[in-house]
């Protein structure tokens, strides 16, 4: 819950007190994810989704109930900017000063501004895809430290080195080289997203493929990560030293490592993603060492995020 809270608390600021993060709660989000997901993997029928089903309905009351808090916290948010209060520093704030300058700029049309709807699906998409894939990162990042104890030690080695007994900050966490390598390993292992979808604009080659124009492209991230040609005989292991001299010696300058999307498109989130979770993983082992717990059960699941399908069951035992 780590980087759910400080995610939270980065974009909404003093609404996380207010009461969002305890409104929208993990089950929620969770069985929102469930039952998208379930959608997704049956058959389509169209019309149906107009149905009043017990899954649809249950659907539009978990959005219904999200867009309203969401509209809530706006509205509040432009009271005070119409009083002229200062921009509360978080990333609200300035999306919404950046969209009121595109108005003044360019008028209140289509080209200048975004909307209530727009400002709404910028918020539901950083606060489930943004803080649902970096936690999920975590989970596994644990799950394998767990199982490599040689390597967990010698990260914790690492952040006291590091850290030593200050409150970790920007410089000092571009100094956990071992934590960025393991970091790198789990998102190979287990990318947040196992496949990406691009769809073709115009007629294109690819290799020795010709693209026809309006044709989806499928990209398997997940298999591309455990490709023996890119990464050898040992994909399959947990082995952060692959990436000792970054990622460009790691993929032999191919485009095979990507959690994060590739080219124009590639996540504007990717940084902020790492910087969350080598500081909750900093405080994780100056604070405590862990392990397996007998019951953890390995099932990795893909719900739009890959996630133990059992939870993980650690032990964890204050330093």
């Amino acid at each position: 819950n780590v980087t759910k809270r400080f995610g939270v608390v980065l974009f909404f600021k003093s609404n996380y007190k207010n009461g969002f993060k305890k409104n929208l709660n993990q089950t929620k989000s969770t069985e929102l994810s469930d039952i998208t997901q379930q959608i997704l993997q049956s058959v389509y029928i169209p019309g149906w989704r107009f149905l009043p089903t017990k899954r649809n309905r249950r659907l539009k009351e978990i959005d219904n109930e999200i867009r309203a808090l969401l509209m809530c916290i706006i509205k509040n948010r432009e009271k005070e900017m119409k009083r002229s209060e200062a921009v509360k520093n978080d990333l609200l704030g300035l999306l919404m000063q950046s969209s009121y300058r595109e108005i003044e700029e360019h008028g209140n049309n289509r080209n200048g501004g975004m909307t209530m709807d727009e400002v709404i699906e910028e918020c539901e998409l950083f606060y489930f895809a943004g803080q649902e894939t970096t936690s999920v990162l975590l989970v596994w990042t644990l799950v394998l430290l767990s199982k490599h104890q040689d390597r967990q030690a010698r990260a914790r080695e690492e952040v006291f080195q590091v850290f030593g007994d200050n409150k970790p900050n920007y410089d000092e966490l571009q100094k956990l080289g071992i934590v960025t390598m393991i970091l790198f390993e789990v998102l190979r292992l287990y990318p947040p997203s196992v496949m990406t979808l691009r769809a073709v604009n115009q007629e294109t080659k690819l290799g020795n493929l010709w693209l026809p124009a309006g044709v989806e492209i499928t990209l398997p991230i997940v298999l591309v990560h455990h490709d023996q040609e890119h990464w050898g005989e040992d994909a399959l292991e947990f082995k952060p030293e692959r990436f000792s001299e970054g990622i460009s010696k790691a993929t032999k300058n191919q485009v095979s490592f990507i959690p994060f999307g590739w080219g124009p498109r590639i996540c504007i989130g990717q940084n902020f993603a790492l910087m969350e979770a080598k500081m909750a993983l900093g405080l994780i082992l100056k604070n405590f060492t862990f392990e397996l717990s007998p019951s953890y059960v390995h099932a990795p699941n893909y719900i739009f995020v890959v996630h133990p399908e059992h939870s993980a069951h650690l032990i964890l035992k204050k330093l």
